[in-house]
């Protein structure tokens, strides 16, 4: 396996292989990786993403899995970076985290069986699909400003070529407490297989990322939370939550609500509707173990 980084050398976006606790860019010069500037590992025409995969994330939400896997879109300007700020807009209360395994595409792929998807993939990297849920009752289901918001969509550190994703170990922390924690094995639809569903009627080009599903336990987080997703064989991903510097417009467009849907789907698709009006510190799941 290779890992493959983008970063910014003296102002320019290079690809640079990992060398243990370095970075070495094409012409030789070796970079600190705790002192690079990192960019997204590729640069997509198109995010895709599933909507339910993990067994678990279906048991929470009391639901049975469709016959074949459901998509959405997040705009390429949702796309963020390693270490790079989620914004949590003023205004909006229910932030989400969801760890996920992103595929990177390598070259054009149109109408392709599963078991020819591996030779169209460049690789893999880990993704966490933040959702706005204060939009949910405005979108009309298209997820477009839940989960295509700006910042919303951080992927890297790197791209590791060659990795097989079977039986792999997939967690979210924050602020060191592990929330999410699943493995490859308990998908329902494998990578090979999301690639070749959507290159059926979607053309796939080098670069595009298709987000793979997350695992039960998403939940909300706050201003000031360290998020970290974890991927053996892929490393992990690290952003930090911040506030918008100005608040959601109130002159145009719905606003953002705290319907009880919103607050369930925020809180796991088993939470019973209380009333409760603001997202505590203390959300996380006491079933996951501590880090």
């Amino acid at each position: 396996m290779t890992e493959l980084r983008r970063i910014l050398l003296d102002g320019y976006p290079v690809q640079v292989v990992r060398d243990g606790e370095e970075l070495v860019a094409p012409d030789g010069r070796r970079i600190a990786i705790e002192d690079a500037v990192h960019l997204a590992p590729s640069e997509p025409t198109k995010i895709i993403a599933v909507h339910l995969n993990y067994d678990s994330r279906t048991k929470e939400f009391m639901t049975k899995l469709p016959p074949a896997p459901t998509y959405f879109t997040k705009p390429i300007t949702a796309l963020n970076t390693h270490k790079g700020a989620v914004v949590r807009p003023e205004g909006c209360k229910w932030l989400n985290y969801e760890g996920e395994i992103v595929i990177i595409i390598g070259k054009t792929c149109r109408n392709i069986s599963p078991e020819e998807a591996g030779e169209y993939i460049a690789g893999y990297s880990v993704g966490n699909d933040y959702g706005l849920h204060d939009f949910r009752d405005t979108d009309a289901g298209s997820m477009l400003r839940v989960k295509g918001s700006d910042t919303l969509a951080p992927v890297g550190p790197g791209m590791v070529t060659d990795w097989d994703f079977r039986n792999k170990r997939i967690q979210t922390i924050v602020n060191g407490k592990v929330v999410q924690d699943d493995n490859t094995a308990n998908m329902e639809w494998d990578m090979h297989y999301l690639v070749a569903d959507i290159a059926r009627t979607i053309t796939l080009v080098p670069g595009d990322m298709l987000f793979s599903g997350t695992p039960a336990f998403s939940r909300p987080v706050q201003p000031g939370d360290v998020v970290e997703v974890e991927v053996e064989g892929l490393g992990r991903l690290t952003n930090h939550i911040v506030v918008g510097p100005t608040p959601i417009r109130t002159d145009v467009g719905a606003q953002p609500t705290e319907s009880e849907e919103v607050i369930s789907t925020a809180m796991g698709g088993d939470w019973e509707f209380r009333g409760i009006r603001t997202p505590s510190k203390d959300l996380y799941p006491s079933t996951v173990e501590e880090k």
